[in-house]
């Protein structure tokens, strides 16, 4: 679908970037075009600002990389921001599945404590691009965001974490609780487990506070205190 906005602003890259905030677009999926160059006039006699027309084919996620964009530039960070399918050859419910990818040595710091301030910022977009629409109507477009492969990073770290806490569980007889964990991290632990004999899993707590519980099937029993 086309779409178009007026933007206005004391240089032309000025007008543009406003062109393309009111259009929730990023530079590389818009054309401009130059209605009036700025004047700077004489004393502020007869100064003009710039006025430009950008037009642009608009996608749903493109919303979310105008976004990021933006809110980096704000922040003084410079990164490199693109968006991607999920996946090639997807079904057509995956096909509404977006990936926005953050690159860049100040990157670093949207990630947080433990990919804290990469889910807030990933349900902010989420937010952005699906402003009228509910979750799982046909129309909703789901955002993932990553920021230099920290997502695979921490995963593989997690997929070792369960791995090796479901070993002392299984060798001790006792449960291991970890530490409390977004639902994103605790499904992956969860799956992990899921796929080794002997133990399961199960959450305790509440909001930040919710962790996951690691339990032998064959707990060891609590010794009887010898009676006198």
């Amino acid at each position: 679908m086309k779409k178009e906005a007026i933007g206005i602003g004391k240089t032309v890259e000025e007008a543009i970037l406003a062109a393309l905030q009111e259009l929730g677009v990023s530079s590389d999926k818009a054309e401009h075009e130059i209605l009036e160059q700025p004047k700077k006039g004489f004393f502020g006699i007869g100064e003009a600002p710039a006025k430009v027309r950008v037009t642009c084919d608009v996608d749903a996620a493109d919303k979310g990389v105008a976004f990021i964009e933006n809110l980096i530039a704000e922040m003084g960070l410079t990164a490199k921001v693109t968006c991607k399918p999920v996946a090639e050859g997807a079904s057509k419910s995956e096909k509404k599945e977006r990936l926005i990818t953050i690159e860049g040595e100040e990157a670093g710091i949207l990630i947080g404590h433990h990919g804290d301030t990469l889910d807030s910022l990933q349900y902010l977009t989420n937010l952005v691009v699906n402003k009228r629409e509910e979750e799982g109507k046909e129309d909703y477009t789901r955002i993932t965001v990553d920021i230099e492969n920290y997502r695979a990073k921490r995963e593989q770290t997690l997929r070792a974490l369960a791995s090796r806490m479901a070993t002392r569980a299984l060798k001790s007889g006792r449960s291991v609780t970890l530490e409390p964990m977004s639902a994103y991290e605790r499904r992956i632990i969860h799956s992990e487990v899921q796929g080794m004999e002997g133990v399961s899993t199960h959450s305790v707590g509440e909001d930040e506070n919710r962790k996951i519980v690691i339990v032998p099937e064959k707990a060891r029993r609590p010794r009887r205190e010898k009676e006198e």
